[in-house]
Formats: C-alpha cells, sequence, structure tokens
C-alpha cells in the first residue's frame, strides 16, 4: 500500500517499507517544505518598485513555481540536506537485518 502525499507529488511513503525508507522519503519532504519556505521569504522581500506583472495569476505562479522547484531539489539531493538529516535521524532507527547483513555477519564471524 502507498500513500501519496499530498504536498509533495512525486514522494510516496510505502506503508510496508523499511523504516529506513521511510525516513529517506521524510528527509526528502522534509527538505522540500524547507525550501518552499526559504522560497517564499524571498518572495515576501519588497525592493520598493512597482511591479508591472503583478496579479493574483502572477502570483499563483511563482507559487507553483516554488513547490516544483523544491520538489525537483530535494528529489535531486542537490542541497543535501535530506542526506544529512537521514544520517542523523538513522542512528535512532532499530538495527535492520537483511540477508547480506547476516551473510556479512556470518562472515565476520569466522574470521
Amino acid at each position: 500500500m502507498s500513500v501519496i502525499l499530498p504536498s509533495t507529488p512525486g514522494l510516496t511513503v510505502n506503508a510496508q517499507g523499511s523504516d529506513r525508507e521511510k525516513l529517506h522519503t521524510t528527509a526528502k519532504q522534509f527538505e522540500a517544505i524547507f525550501v518552499r519556505q526559504m522560497l517564499a521569504a524571498a518572495r515576501k522581500t519588497d525592493f520598493g518598485g512597482e511591479d508591472v506583472f503583478g496579479s493574483q495569476a502572477m502570483d499563483t505562479f511563482r507559487q507553483l513555481q516554488d513547490e516544483h522547484f523544491a520538489d525537483v531539489t530535494a528529489e535531486s539531493g542537490t542541497l543535501g540536506m535530506a542526506s544529512i538529516i537521514e544520517a542523523q535521524m538513522a542512528r535512532f532507527l532499530p538495527a535492520e537485518t537483511t540477508p547480506e547483513a547476516d551473510v556479512t555477519a556470518q562472515e565476520k564471524a569466522q574470521r
């Protein structure tokens, strides 16, 4: 079962996924939200000039453009915030046992 989050169309959270997969997706979503907030704050600045192209339609277009940019930036990992968040939060996850991890553990035990 997958849950599509409305704030980030390209990112889905798999309900049966591992905790690490969920953390990875959530960290990317957080990065996208952070970028959206930065862009929204930058758009609020006023440099004293009258905007010739100012209208509700243009504001909506800019908002959609900023949201898309934030999603693409987070998905591509350009800023690297998601990977940093994921690495820090992964320390609190329980160790996962995978067949590869079991084989590696057995090989180490044999040495």
